[in-house]
């Protein structure tokens, strides 16, 4: 058997969450409930896609702004 040195080697931890509470409608959460039984996703992964989608899709209108015309 070979005398190797081992090493047990640890790298900083590269946080890729974060954990949140929020407060939700009832009427939202029932319907994150349903969709997680019928798609075998979990509530986590659904708010995360639902959040994803609608940040991507977001048109953000600042009523303080003039309008040019």
């Amino acid at each position: 058997m070979e005398n190797k040195t081992k090493r047990f080697i640890i790298t900083p931890k590269v946080e890729r969450s974060v954990t949140l509470t929020v407060r939700l409608e009832t009427e939202l959460n029932s319907y994150i409930e349903q969709i997680a039984r019928k798609s075998g996703r979990s509530r986590n992964e659904l708010i995360n896609k639902a959040l994803r989608f609608a940040f991507d899709n977001l048109e953000f209108i600042d009523p303080e702004e003039k309008t040019e015309k």
